[in-house]
């Protein structure tokens, strides 16, 4: 069976600390299926960008790429920056076959755990 690879996007800062839950998200998604390259991408900002990370994990053997944008919501960078990225990737290894899926924060069970984070601190009394 040949080697899937799946790509964590996120948008990336200048600090490099702000990364840090998404080394733990990919070790997390590695843990989860071992059988899965799992990389990270930014947009701007940090390394590796989208088509390193790309071009790594074709380089490591997959097959395929599912690409999951960690961002909350389809804002502008998810709806254009994102599928021009995915362009270049598929542009440079058509043989590829890309599935890009949603924002992670489109999926009614991500928002569920944010809430039950947000309201777990309040006071349960009145």
């Amino acid at each position: 069976m040949a080697k899937s690879g799946l790509i964590l996007f996120a948008h990336g800062a200048r600090d490099p600390r702000w990364a840090e839950p998404f080394e733990r998200l990919r070790r997390k998604v590695g843990a989860a299926s071992p059988a899965t390259a799992v990389a990270l991408a930014y947009l701007e900002f940090m390394t590796p960008d989208l088509e390193s990370a790309a071009a790594d994990l074709i380089a490591q053997g997959c097959a395929t790429l599912h690409i999951v944008p960690i961002f909350l919501g389809q804002g502008g960078h998810v709806r254009q920056d994102l599928p021009a990225l995915v362009a270049r990737v598929q542009a440079a290894h058509p043989g590829v076959p890309i599935a890009l899926q949603m924002a992670v924060g489109e999926d009614e069970r991500v928002l569920d755990r944010i809430a039950e984070v947000c309201v777990g601190g309040l006071p349960t009394g009145r």
